[in-house]
């Protein structure tokens, strides 16, 4: 059987047992209009180092509370959607469906988002 027809998986796809790729969204629990959209293969490793103050980017607004992640089997739609997020009608979809606000009447009252 050729190589090329062996091969059951699409490229940046993750075969059976290997890592997930996810794209997590953290809050500031300091500064509540601050978010922050990432990337990462370890989820708790990640947010560990964003707390740590070990990511220029996040350090000055100190510390971060995980809000929401999702799960990809496939690098590229990870990296993809992470991107999106990042972008001027990803960040409006952020706002509106992923991030409650702390003025949102949507919000539930006993959430601590500030």
């Amino acid at each position: 059987m050729p190589a090329k027809a062996r091969q059951s998986v699409s490229e940046g796809e993750a075969k059976e047992g290997s890592s997930m790729y996810y794209v997590y969204i953290l809050k500031s629990t300091k500064y509540p209009n601050h978010t922050y959209v990432g990337f990462t293969s370890d989820l708790k490793r990640r947010i560990s180092s964003h707390n740590w103050g070990e990511v220029p980017h996040t350090k000055r607004f100190l510390p971060w509370k995980l809000v929401s992640y999702l799960a990809f089997n496939n690098k590229y739609l990870a990296l993809s959607f992470e991107s999106y997020l990042k972008s001027g009608s990803g960040r409006a979809f952020l706002r509106k469906r992923l991030v409650p606000q702390p003025n949102d009447s949507r919000t539930n009252a006993n959430d601590n988002y500030g």
